[in-house]
């Protein structure tokens, strides 16, 4: 449709009070769809990168306490859970304790500010649809806002595209469906619309640590604060070691052509390669969506390029509505923030545990977090207490929405730090304190209860 479809994007963009800079950038990326642009990362193009470790990395205490002095914590929150049947912010799901990941993140900045004796802003990147339960949820912790700044800034929104003509899709049935959230990248754009950028560093912050608000290990470290003050580096992400759970996970990597570092996601990985991307062996190393940006160096990078730090396109191809195949494709025009990492010369990378790295995307993660692999310090950290991490294959018939999630483990989750692998076929209710060792797989046609204070281990069991 060219650029009509360009301009009747515009219009309801504008119409919509989106942010001009928003609306650039929206722009720029259509262009690029335009021109055919696929944002596709060939195997060829890259090759595999190494990187230092954290653990071998020495931090002072007075470095690490100054540096965290001056850093500022953003959690995107933006995200439903619809994948897990939720209609709120996913960040509302009750994780241990009572309490839900919003708690629990507040919980730990509280800590820490006391710890260290600084003001460590904590700021939500909300979306439209989760601004107002977020808000909510967080009325109780009145002494969490910090002077002269917000508790919330609000994602972008922009018009889905029709995939046969680029037109912007109308869905009068569901209007809220017309619109998406453009990736995590949008939190750059975001920043400087909002003028939250200018307001951080006139506040004297140097630096912000970005991160998911279900990642619950993604603590704002002073030592990792320490680690990248000192290296100087404009822009660092925390990686860690990839698993047999990543391997359609996106990975890092160096573009042969120039040496940048760069970030593949698996929508950015044609068909032909991703064998390549599941191998463990020679892409080692994922993103944990854990990020260290020197305020200074990402305003003069935007102020080069005129707010558009012009990350790589990720083309999103999804129905209308989400539930319905039979519905329209449509396009959604994504970029990650992790990309940002070959804007930025000399960026780095650092190696990191596991333990800032819990992400929950499905209630097979939301088990294990819910689960003894993981204790609750009292300062609302988490410590992992298995050697490794379970793997874990629930059925996604029974399983994959949270109330029948909940409605199959009434008494809680079974215990798992002993467990390598437990994979789920059929539909399992679990009893109290049922233990799972090893390597254990459950297979049934019909309905089964586990008795409380069964012990399963290695081997399969029917019913």
């Amino acid at each position: 449709m060219g650029s009509a479809g360009l301009n009747r994007a515009r219009d309801k963009m504008v119409a919509a009070g989106v942010d001009e800079i928003a609306i650039e950038t929206f722009a720029h990326y259509y262009r690029l769809l335009e021109h055919g642009e696929t944002g596709m990362i060939p195997e060829s193009s890259i090759e595999p990168v190494e990187m230092e470790s954290l653990a071998d990395v020495e931090v002072s205490e007075e470095v690490a306490a100054e540096a965290i002095r001056g850093t500022a914590v953003i959690k995107l929150n933006g995200g439903l859970g619809t994948s897990m049947g939720m209609d709120r912010a996913k960040s509302l799901l009750c994780v241990r304790r009572g309490l839900s990941f919003l708690d629990i993140i507040a919980r730990q900045a509280l800590q820490l500010r006391q710890q260290y004796g600084v003001e460590l802003p904590l700021i939500f990147m909300n979306s439209f649809r989760t601004s107002a339960d977020t808000m909510e949820a967080l009325a109780r912790y009145t002494d969490l806002p910090v002077q002269g700044l917000p508790l919330e800034f609000l994602q972008n929104k922009e018009p889905r595209l029709l995939a046969k003509d680029l037109s912007p899709v109308s869905w009068p049935k569901d209007p809220d469906l017309e619109w998406c959230p453009p990736g995590h990248g949008d939190v750059y754009t975001a920043l400087r619309g909002t003028g939250l950028l200018e307001q951080l560093i006139e506040q004297g912050y140097r630096r912000i640590f970005v991160s998911n608000s279900d990642n619950l290990g993604a603590v704002p470290d002073a030592r990792v604060a320490g680690w990248f003050a000192a290296s100087g580096a404009p822009f660092a992400i925390e990686a860690v070691r990839r698993t047999a759970s990543d391997r359609k996970g996106g990975h890092f990597a160096r573009r042969r052509t120039d040496g940048r570092l760069v970030l593949r996601e698996t929508a950015q990985t044609r068909d032909e390669d991703k064998a390549a991307l599941a191998d463990l062996d020679r892409h080692r190393y994922s993103s944990t969506n854990n990020l260290w940006i020197d305020l200074d160096a990402l305003k003069r990078e935007l102020d080069l390029r005129d707010g558009i730090l012009g990350l790589p396109l990720i083309r999103n191809v999804k129905n209308v509505d989400p539930g319905d195949p039979s519905t329209p494709e449509v396009i959604q025009v994504e970029t990650a923030m992790g990309a940002a990492i070959e804007v930025f010369e000399g960026a780095r990378l650092i190696e990191v545990g596991r333990d800032r790295f819990v992400p929950v995307k499905t209630t097979n993660d939301l088990l294990v977090l819910r689960s003894d692999v993981y204790e609750m310090r009292p300062d609302f950290t988490l410590r992992q207490t298995s050697e490794q991490l379970p793997f874990v294959d629930l059925d996604s018939r029974f399983f994959q929405l949270v109330g029948e999630f909940d409605k199959r483990l009434p008494s809680g989750a079974p215990s798992l730090k002993e467990a390598t692998s437990l994979t789920v076929k059929g539909d399992w209710t679990f009893g109290a304190d049922v233990s799972v060792k090893g390597d254990v797989a459950l297979e049934a046609s019909s309905a089964q209860r586990i008795a409380p204070g069964t012990v399963l281990s290695s081997g399969a069991s029917d019913g």
